[in-house]
């Protein structure tokens, strides 16, 4: 018995949910990643990166697919990439006044 179409989402939404899980969840995890390096012990968050990135991109994936809207999900793992980001530049422009 064939699914009932308004349970199906149409092509490009698929897409969108397909890339935002795969390459959005990276971006968001690798500049969470990188922002914690800049502001704690680099050499811990490099070490636990690689159990947490793994957690934490198959968590991104899961919420990509079971999202309504994939562009929404696309607008929010690149909102949340550029502060990961804008985070990475603050600290390391940052030069202390002592």
């Amino acid at each position: 018995m064939p699914a009932n179409k308004k349970h199906l989402s149409t092509p490009w939404q698929r897409f969108a949910k397909i890339t935002a899980g795969f390459i959005g969840g990276f971006l968001v995890t690798v500049t969470l990643h990188m922002a914690l390096a800049i502001w704690i012990n680099p050499e811990n968050v490099i070490i636990t990166s690689s159990f947490t990135g793994f957690m934490l991109w198959i968590t991104l994936m899961i919420w990509a697919f079971v999202a309504e809207n994939g562009w929404k999900i696309w607008g929010i793992f690149i909102a949340l990439s550029v502060l990961f980001y804008a985070l990475v530049y603050l600290g390391n422009t940052y030069v202390p006044l002592v």
